[in-house]
């Protein structure tokens, strides 16, 4: 296991159609990597995968990191240099596939990310009940372990597969890419990934997705994205939701923008509450207006 995270391979990753009950285990030392191509084909093969902790590194996001699975044991620089670039171009080269898939197929993905427990979920439940005769909406489910979140993204009426981690922190390119050859989105949709809750790990892999949403709920410190500046960094759109509780805890609204803008000046932000309904169709404006887009740039 890793003696920074606790990301390992002590227990495997399995993927659950819930649809139809078929659950694939992911074997961590050999992987088979199932991707999409542009064309709506996967192409499968298998490599050996490192047991390394992998954090991808885009322009202007931190360094990435590699971690080895004995805490205690120093590996050499250079040794561990090159673990990381291995590491790093494979989950970098699955996800640019998922983003080619996706644009071929002009489907609007979507990375939601936050700490547990803010409200993930339950927004994701109403997104769907709400929008279901409008859009076509598929979840890729991901949680260290159970299906009771994918269980409840069915029950609001969106087809769901649920990724557990196992041991993971975090949902990495490959395990999207499993998702998506069970889910099966059609052409036109909008495949929304919720990220196991982590404010760190998540934030710093890409999917192969358009956006990153980061999902700050009242029930949290409005300094978490000074705590917490790569998930911040890493978003486009950050969402202060249960709105609704707002008279009832200590925490400030716009001190949360003023410290979320002060890491990521280009960050949008929307404050709802997925139970009363406030601020949703700021929420679905955004939704519509990111589909849009990425049907007008399909072809581009």
């Amino acid at each position: 296991m890793c003696g920074h995270c606790g990301c390992g391979d002590e227990t495997a990753a399995t993927v659950l159609n819930l649809q139809t009950g078929k659950e694939t285990a992911i074997k961590r030392n050999e992987r088979e990597h199932d991707h999409p191509n542009a064309h709506g084909h996967f192409h499968d093969h298998s490599h050996d995968h490192d047991h390394g902790h992998q954090h991808v590194h885009t322009e202007g996001s931190p360094r990435r990191r590699s971690h080895a699975h004995d805490p205690g044991a120093a590996a050499p620089a250079g040794e561990i240099l090159t673990l990381e670039a291995r590491i790093l171009a494979k989950n970098d080269a699955v996800a640019e596939k998922n983003r080619a898939w996706f644009k071929g197929r002009e489907i609007l993905a979507l990375n939601l990310m936050s700490a547990p427990g803010a409200g993930k979920t339950t927004l994701l439940e109403r997104t769907i009940r709400d929008l279901k005769d409008e859009l076509r909406l598929y979840v890729v489910e991901g949680d260290q372990a159970t299906a009771n979140d994918g269980e409840r993204i069915r029950a609001a009426g969106a087809p769901a597969v649920q990724v557990n981690t196992g041991s993971g922190c975090h949902l990495d390119a490959d395990m999207v890419a499993r998702g998506l050859r069970e889910l099966k989105p059609a052409p036109g949709s909008t495949v929304m990934i919720e990220n196991v809750g982590n404010l760190v790990c998540p934030a710093l892999f890409d999917l192969g997705e358009r956006a990153k949403v980061v999902i700050l709920s009242v029930t949290e410190g409005d300094d978490k994205p000074l705590k917490y500046p790569h998930m911040f960094k890493a978003a486009a759109m950050m969402v202060m939701s249960k709105m609704d509780l707002l008279p009832y805890v200590d925490f400030d609204a716009e001190r949360a923008l003023a410290n979320a803008l002060q890491v990521n000046p280009s960050i949008a932000s929307l404050r709802l509450s997925a139970r009363t309904g406030e601020g949703l169709g700021a929420w679905y404006g955004w939704l519509r207006q990111e589909l849009a887009e990425v049907r007008a740039l399909a072809f581009s």
